[in-house]
């Protein structure tokens, strides 16, 4: 075997001297410009770091919850205009209170200086709370507050609490049916949200949460979007420093384990950490912002870069072993490896160019940003490698004589390598045909996923966000609003009989609808005033509205007078359960909309947006994964110009996705967007092991020399490089789980899995399969045309 082994490095230098055409039409010769001269260049490289660290410093961060579903489709465009509208939600910090001894008179009183010195934090607009609801006033009299300035003692605070757990405006609302929980709700000036002054505000929130109520016994925790927009703002500031960081430790370990040398470890991890730096410099003078998905660029371009340059490495390395000087060593390593490096990154841009036939402006977004940075890491990898070896490397005569007969560790990959070849090409037929059964049966689980999605995924589970809104889940009907936008006809006010009589049925449609509760609108103010005042008349309604504070009446009125909201409230579920509640409600509100023709009323509110939309947008990804496996099987096979390469590297290049796709099903998961994403970029980086093998196996599968031994020679030669980059990939990548965003994390250790998976497809299902393509087109064509 190792007389195999040398005979293979042996004839490297025979394969380079009669080179056939390039399969990168001699693109991989970009990589030869910048070793001309060496010094030069890295001054260039220099001049362009110190760019790349301003352009990061203009990257800011998306933290918008509605930034999944931001596109032109007229229900995202209702959405924003009703946002626009209506900003309150957009605005509102939801304090949620919570403990049996709620409603005693020391906490009570607790409570209540809390929300007074709530008012007084800067930023804040206005609250409700249970403190904001009044009594049945007097005729001609505004209401009393529900809450004296003094509570009662005794027997009558017992039945003053009955009758507030009994108030209509706050019952169900502000405070749950058993009295444990009430909801506070913030509202901010939209200037504090939309700056780095909400960190100040919400610290400042907390503060008094612990100064006021930190010996109450009870639980307080904070919701709602601005929480929620910050706390994915902090988490995708804090990921992005772990992924660096970690990424390249992991790189820079495994780089000098294996090559046990400083100059080897500089040439193939410095190229991939340069490549990151330049492509997020790129990325912020191109004015992109970092979200949940752009925040995996960096270990992405680390998993696109790292192989090419472990792979480059690796071809020069044995150069220098077999004895040539380090110039034309690196010389012929990008001119051998080149080609294969110019084509993973070809595939793994088409994977991002997928992603433009997403309906969501953020996965589009991410797809341009992945796509500009397969580019750089593709210029970066080819001049960089050589450069730095040739500035590096020194002595390289000693290195061989040094490294001839002691380089146990890629000695014993290769030994492995050769070991699995042996074993595949004993019998390719067989081998191939249970691949296709295999393939074929998890590519059945995979057809039965089913689209999933939660807007908890996207917001940090270890934080209080989303456990204060599974508490509202739980006592209050929810936290996630869902609201009927009512647009009044030209000629037609707010106080016209017409107009009441339609919120009115609004209102009542929305009440009794299956899963919607915690119902407000202008409706509930003129159900009270007729309960308790025993006044419906316009007159009395108008004078309560005008003395309301205005960020109360932007919450159901818009300022125009033209526009009403009914607002509710669902549970935080998935989106294939909300989906019947919104498409029920929807259908519902047809009698209402034949009844007052003219009229638009339209079902709203991110959980609307998200339950419509998620699963189309995210069937739409997975469609184009499919035409994705097609597209890159033809894109290669005409860069190598055969068909043999079309066929063999379809089921290599399927067998991650939907064994990725079973796994997932064995967890009782669907496919969400970051799966789906995740699938869809990893089966192009996955390629990568599958590209660089054949283009070995094209050099090595020559007149004369049999198929079998042809697989053996390349598994041996490119096998240790593909299994220590598939390690570092995966590294690189499953840092993710580190992350607070659970969507981050089902992209990290799901991708990483794929990359494990493309590995065992390549030195378990492409060998054979090649092999068996190879006879068979020896057995068509005759022995001496070539097949790859």
């Amino acid at each position: 075997m190792l007389e195999k082994h040398s005979e293979s490095e042996v004839h490297v230098d025979k394969v380079e001297q009669g080179s056939t055409s390039s399969i990168a039409f001699g693109l991989e010769r970009l990589g030869l410009i910048a070793v001309r001269a060496p010094i030069v260049s890295c001054i260039v490289l220099l001049a362009l770091i110190v760019g790349a660290v301003f352009g990061i410093y203009r990257i800011k961060i998306d933290d918008s919850l509605s930034q999944l579903f931001r596109s032109d489709t007229r229900e995202f465009k209702q959405y924003e205009e009703v946002t626009k509208k209506f900003p309150a939600e957009e605005f509102d910090v939801l304090v949620v209170v919570e403990g049996k001894t709620l409603l005693e008179r020391s906490n009570l009183e607790k409570l209540r200086d809390f929300v007074t010195d709530l008012q007084l934090v800067e930023g804040t607009r206005g609250l409700v709370s249970l403190f904001s609801a009044r009594q049945a006033p007097a005729p001609g009299k505004l209401p009393a507050a529900l809450f004296p300035t003094e509570l009662p003692e005794g027997a009558a605070y017992d039945k003053f609490i009955e009758t507030v757990k009994n108030n209509e405006i706050i019952r169900g609302k502000l405070l749950s049916e058993d009295g444990t929980l009430a909801l506070i709700v913030l509202s901010l000036d939209p200037e504090v949200v939309g700056s780095n002054k909400l960190t100040k505000t919400v610290g400042d929130i907390r503060a008094l949460m612990k100064e006021d109520l930190g010996d109450t016994g009870l639980n307080v925790q904070l919701s709602g979007v601005p929480v929620m927009q910050l706390e994915i703002r902090n988490a995708v500031e804090r990921d992005g420093l772990t992924y660096n960081i970690l990424g390249i430790l992991a790189g820079c370990i495994i780089a000098i384990i294996f090559f046990r040398k400083i100059s080897f470890m500089i040439a193939a991890a410095f190229p991939p950490m340069i490549a990151i730096l330049l492509a997020l410099g790129a990325l912020g003078w191109a004015n992109f912002n970092l979200n949940m998905f752009l925040n995996v660029m960096t270990p992405l371009i680390m998993v696109i870069s790292f192989s090419d340059s472990m792979q480059l490495t690796f071809a020069a390395r044995d150069r220098l072993i077999a004895g040539q000087d380090k110039f034309t060593a690196f010389k012929n390593a990008v001119l051998v490896v080149g080609p294969a490096c110019v084509l993973t990154h070809g595939t793994a841009g088409i994977s991002f160019i997928a992603l433009q036939f997403s309906d969501s402006d953020l996965i589009r977004k991410f797809g341009e940003a992945g796509l500009a940075a397969t580019i750089i890491a593709l210029v970066a990898v080819l001049s960089l490698v050589p450069v730095f070896g040739v500035l590096f490397v020194r002595n390289e005569k000693v290195f061989a004589v040094k490294f001839q007969g002691a380089d146990a560790g890629v000695q014993a990959l290769r030994n492995f390598c050769y070991w699995i070849a042996v074993r595949m090409v004993g019998r390719p037929g067989l081998f191939s045909l249970l691949a296709v059964l295999f393939v074929g049966g998890l590519g059945v689980i995979y057809a039965n996923l089913e689209p999933r999605y939660r807007l908890a995924d996207q917001v940090p589970d270890k934080r209080q966000a989303v456990a204060a809104s599974d508490r509202l889940d739980a006592k209050l009907t929810g936290a996630n609003p869902v609201n009927v936008l009512i647009v009044f006809p030209k000629g037609e006010s707010l106080y016209s009989p017409q107009t009441l009589q339609t919120i009115a049925e609004v209102h009542a449609t929305v009440e009794k609808s299956a899963g919607v509760g915690n119902v407000w609108s202008l409706e509930t103010l003129r159900r009270w005033l007729a309960e308790k005042a025993g006044s419906a008349d316009v007159a009395t309604l108008k004078e309560y509205v005008s003395v309301i504070p205005e960020h109360l009446v932007r919450r159901f009125i818009d300022a125009e007078q033209t526009a009403v909201v009914v607002a509710g409230r669902v549970p935080d579920k998935d989106s294939s359960q909300l989906l019947p509640i919104v498409d029920k409600l929807d259908s519902e509100l047809d009698a209402v909309r034949k009844k007052h023709p003219g009229y638009e009323i339209a079902v709203t509110g991110l959980a609307a947006i998200a339950a419509r939309n998620s699963a189309n947008m995210i069937e739409k990804l997975n469609h184009g994964l499919t035409i994705e496996f097609a597209l890159v099987a033809i894109f290669i096979g005409l860069a190598f110009r055969s068909w043999v390469v079309t066929l063999a590297c379809i089921l290599p290049g399927i067998f991650p996705v939907v064994m990725s796709g079973t796994v997932l099903w064995a967890m009782g998961e669907g496919l969400q967007f970051a799966s789906v994403v995740a699938l869809t970029v990893s089966f192009g980086l996955g390629l990568s092991a599958t590209i660089h093998f054949l283009n070995r196996l094209r050099l090595e599968n020559k007149p004369g020399v049999g198929s079998a031994l042809a697989v053996e020679r390349a598994t041996v030669l490119v096998g240790p490089a593909l299994i220590l980059t598939t390690v570092v990939l995966a590294c690189g990548l499953v840092v993710t789980v580190f992350s607070d965003l659970p969507s981050l994390r089902l992209f990290g250790w799901l991708s990483a899995f794929s990359m494990v998976m493309a590995l065992v497809a390549d030195l378990f299902i492409l060998r054979p399969t090649a092999m068996w393509l190879i006879n068979l087109h020896a057995k068509l064509h005759g022995a001496d045309k070539q097949a790859i």
